[in-house]
């Protein structure tokens, strides 16, 4: 089994970086200068965070293993290691998308297949 990463990205910035076979990231990544990803046990901390009540946005699942070097766990909130890529993802390494509703709460639903 490889190791699952996740990023939470607007179905409108995901439909361009299909288009070009590549994702280079949100502003937020443009301005960090990587690309921010979640692991499992971190991504619905960062969708209430940083996402709390936003619709229209995707869970994509990367294949953290084919990243190579240029992907770096670096301390970020609390402490936690965060994946961070340090280079434009190739859409090579996309297991699979899924919706990320919002539900009635505000919080965001999750996929079944969040491992």
């Amino acid at each position: 089994m490889s190791h699952v990463i996740y990023k939470i990205v607007p179905e409108p910035l995901w439909a361009s970086a299909e288009q070009s076979g590549r994702f280079e990231g949100a502003p937020v990544d443009l301005a960090d200068g990587f690309i921010h990803f979640s692991t499992a046990s971190q991504v619905r901390e960062t969708a209430a965070r940083h996402f709390k009540g936003q619709a229209g946005l995707l869970l994509v699942a990367i294949d953290a293993d084919r990243l190579g070097e240029q992907l770096k766990y670096e301390p970020s909130r609390g402490g936690n290691l965060f994946p961070h890529l340090y280079a434009s993802l190739t859409l090579d390494a996309v297991i699979w998308k899924r919706p990320l509703p919002v539900g009635p709460d505000g919080s965001h639903v999750f996929p079944e297949e969040l491992v």
